[in-house]
């Protein structure tokens, strides 16, 4: 989905706790030069041992155009698993280049040990107007020692850029090792 302009310009509010394990936040961007402002709010519930649900809205304006995201997301996290599912919608209320667009995504990650992890995530992003959706899917292993990850990740996609066929199919490896002082 688009995005508003970050800037010094930006708030944030995070509402005080007023019902336990429920956040509420909003914010407002007002843009720049020829940058979208936007607005949005979100609410958070943690309120069953494991489980996280979040859900938010937001607007994206322009000089003629305007766009609408709602995003939802949930977790639960029991015993070594963790699985989660999202979605975001976009929908764009003007006469522009920019479609309507549905992003769906799950993810199951496994802790084998203090150390070691792995994990599988799908994702599906549905293109107003296209006839090949897109869709990826990513393998991880993730190693800790000290204050060091090694992550190893391979990344599978089909109908990149909405394309069908083999010139729509796409393989990506990601290595990093990050630090911790």
């Amino acid at each position: 989905p688009l995005a508003a302009e970050a800037g010094n310009n930006s708030m944030m509010y995070t509402l005080p706790s007023f019902v336990d394990d429920v956040t509420v936040k909003a914010s407002y961007s007002p843009g720049g030069a020829g940058g979208a402002s936007a607005t949005s709010f979100g609410i958070g519930y943690t309120g069953v041992e494991g489980l996280t649900f979040d859900y938010a809205v937001g607007d994206t304006e322009t000089v003629g155009s305007m766009t609408e995201h709602t995003t939802m997301k949930a977790s639960y996290a029991i015993s070594s698993f963790t699985l989660s599912y999202s979605n975001t919608d976009s929908d764009v209320e003007a006469s522009s280049t920019t479609k309507d667009e549905e992003i769906d995504s799950y993810n199951i990650a496994y802790t084998i040990s203090d150390d070691l992890s792995v994990a599988y995530g799908t994702e599906t992003i549905d293109t107003e107007g296209t006839n090949t959706d897109e869709e990826g899917e990513k393998y991880n292993v993730s190693y800790t020692t000290g204050g060091v990850t090694l992550s190893a990740t391979q990344y599978n996609f089909e109908g990149s850029g909405n394309t069908a066929g083999v010139a729509g199919e796409k393989e990506r490896w990601a290595l990093s090792a990050t630090f911790a002082f």
